[in-house]
């Protein structure tokens, strides 16, 4: 039913792009803006992983590094059956994480310093699952083009002013109704998919780790900590707040017409009546995986390590 809902709200993206162009330049402007649409679309799909991971500094991390994520995801990744993705970590102390890339195998996973300080190794675990499931899901690129699609949307509406053909059709009132709308459509457009995604890649991620309460009690910390510290590279570059686990620029906790995000408790609740039905041969993830497992976050000590991973 997600991909169902996702295929008909990108069919409303690319009629809406479309008709923009008409309204800017007839049949012919339609085709154009399809023209367009498409080379934008290629160019950021083959280069969104790049893009991203350089507006957040994302730092790459190699096999037996000193936090044990590198050979937690690759464990993650066999139970989901997927490549092994590329793992980095982003310095900042909001806690958060997100996944990227045009397929599975060129893909992702990115998790801030501050999600490592606040996590037991199992509600990281949890988080990990939840987005590789994304990658299954082929989720990255969705939102990719998504994305692509409202700021292109954006930008023709923008353009629509000054040509003659659109205030030929629409008049000068119409014309500016339209710069308003039509990038108002495009972004409740774009955050319905991401919401839609963000459920399906709850339960995915929980069946990848075998407990979706371990990701259930992430989502809460994580919730809590995002509402609090600011993430500098997300508020710059605010169309990438999509992509990541909770929404970094402080949205409103309920499931708002404009928010990136489903209501976190409502994603808390759906992942607890899963866990009361998840069969039992489940895939789990098992102690030896995951390395020493920690219950609470030690205090901070001055001049000492802030938490357990960093």
């Amino acid at each position: 039913m997600g991909y169902v809902k996702t295929t008909f709200l990108m069919a409303a993206m690319t009629a809406l792009f479309m008709g923009l162009g008409y309204l800017m330049g007839g049949a012919g402007g339609a085709v154009i803006a399809l023209v367009m649409a498409g080379a934008m679309n290629l160019f950021t799909w083959w280069n969104s992983d790049k893009m991203v991971l350089k507006m957040h500094n994302a730092q790459a991390l190699a096999a037996g590094d000193r936090f044990g994520l590198v050979d937690m995801v690759a464990q993650l990744a066999r139970n989901a059956q997927l490549p092994m993705p590329a793992v980095y970590i982003i310095d900042t102390p909001q806690p958060n994480a997100f996944a990227t890339g045009r397929n599975p195998q060129n893909a992702a996973v990115a998790v801030t310093t501050g999600l490592m300080r606040s996590l037991t190794r199992e509600e990281l675990a949890g988080v990990v699952a939840h987005e590789l499931a994304h990658i299954k899901n082929h989720d990255t690129a969705i939102m990719t083009v998504t994305a692509t699609f409202a700021g292109a949307i954006s930008m023709l509406a923008n353009f629509a002013l000054f040509f003659g053909g659109s205030r030929e059709r629409l008049g000068l009132i119409g014309t500016l109704a339209m710069m308003i709308l039509a990038p108002m459509a495009a972004a409740l457009v774009q955050m319905a998919i991401s919401r839609t995604r963000e459920y399906a890649a709850d339960k995915a991620g929980a069946q990848i780790c075998g407990h979706p309460m371990w990701l259930a009690s992430a989502l809460q910390k994580i919730q809590h900590g995002a509402a609090q510290i600011d993430n500098d590279a997300a508020e710059r570059h605010p169309a990438t707040a999509h992509m990541f686990i909770i929404n970094p620029l402080h949205a409103h906790s309920r499931d708002k017409l404009f928010s990136t995000h489903p209501a976190t408790a409502n994603r808390i609740a759906a992942l607890q009546a899963l866990a009361g039905t998840m069969q039992p041969n489940a895939p789990r993830m098992r102690q030896t995986d995951m390395g020493p497992s920690t219950t609470s976050v030690p205090k901070v000590r001055k001049g000492g390590k802030r938490g357990p991973w960093v």
